[in-house]
C-alpha cells in the first residue's frame, strides 16, 4: 500500500508541473493571457512557434510514461496501475502549482501514460489514427475531444480478444471523460464558430 501512495502522490505532483507556462514564462511570455489562455503546447506554439510546442509536448507525454511505468513495474493490483496512470492527467489539467487554474486540457499527458500502459507497437496505429483526425477537423481541441474515444473501444476489443484486462478499458473511458471536461470550453467555442485552428507552420 506504500507503494501505491508514494506513486500516487508523485504521479498528481509530476503531472502538474506547468511545462507549457515555464517555457512561455522563459521566453518573457505568460500564456495564460493569449490565445486559448491554456497552458497546453497548442496555446505555446502560437506565441513562440512549433518548435517550443514540440519540446513542450515531449515533455508532458513524459509526465504520463513515466509514472505509469515505474506503477507497472512496483504494483501488481490492475486498478491501482490505472489510477496512477490517471493521475498525471489529473495534475495536468488541475496543476497544484498554479493554484488549481489555468491547467492544460491533458491530452498529451494522457498519451504518454497510454503509451507506457499498452506499448508502442499497440499505440502507435492509433496516433495515426489521431494525426487523420487532426488532418480533417484542423482542430487540435476537437481532435483530443474524440480520441480518447477511439482509444477506448480499441482498448475494449484488446480486452475481449485478451491482450489487456478490462481495467485498462475503464482506463481509457475515464481519460475520456477527464479531457472531455478539461476541453468544454474549446467546445463551446467550437459550437460558437470561435474555436482556432491549429497552426501547421514551423
Amino acid at each position: 500500500m506504500f507503494k501505491f501512495i508514494f506513486l500516487s502522490i508523485f504521479a498528481y505532483f509530476f503531472g502538474s508541473i506547468p511545462t507549457a507556462f515555464l517555457i512561455g514564462k522563459s521566453k518573457g511570455i505568460d500564456i495564460r493571457k493569449i490565445g486559448s489562455k491554456s497552458i497546453t503546447e497548442t496555446n505555446l506554439a502560437r506565441a513562440l512557434g512549433w518548435r517550443y510546442g514540440i519540446i513542450s509536448g515531449i515533455l508532458d507525454v513524459l509526465k504520463g510514461v513515466i509514472p505509469t511505468l515505474l506503477a507497472k513495474s512496483f504494483l501488481t493490483n490492475n486498478w491501482q496501475i490505472i489510477l496512477v496512470a490517471l493521475l498525471p492527467t489529473l495534475g495536468h489539467d488541475f496543476p497544484i502549482f498554479l493554484k488549481f487554474k489555468h491547467g492544460g486540457r491533458g491530452a498529451t499527458t494522457f498519451f504518454g501514460a497510454s503509451i507506457a500502459l499498452v506499448g508502442i507497437k499497440f499505440f502507435f496505429p492509433l496516433f495515426l489514427i489521431w494525426l487523420l483526425i487532426l488532418s480533417l477537423t484542423k482542430m487540435t481541441g476537437l481532435t483530443n475531444f474524440i480520441f480518447p474515444w477511439v482509444f477506448s473501444i480499441f482498448l475494449y476489443f484488446w480486452y475481449k480478444i485478451g491482450f489487456f484486462p478490462f481495467e485498462y478499458f475503464i482506463f481509457g473511458i475515464l481519460e475520456a471523460i477527464l479531457i472531455n471536461f478539461a476541453l468544454r470550453n474549446n467546445i463551446k467555442r467550437l459550437w460558437e464558430g470561435k474555436e482556432h485552428k491549429t497552426p501547421l507552420k514551423f
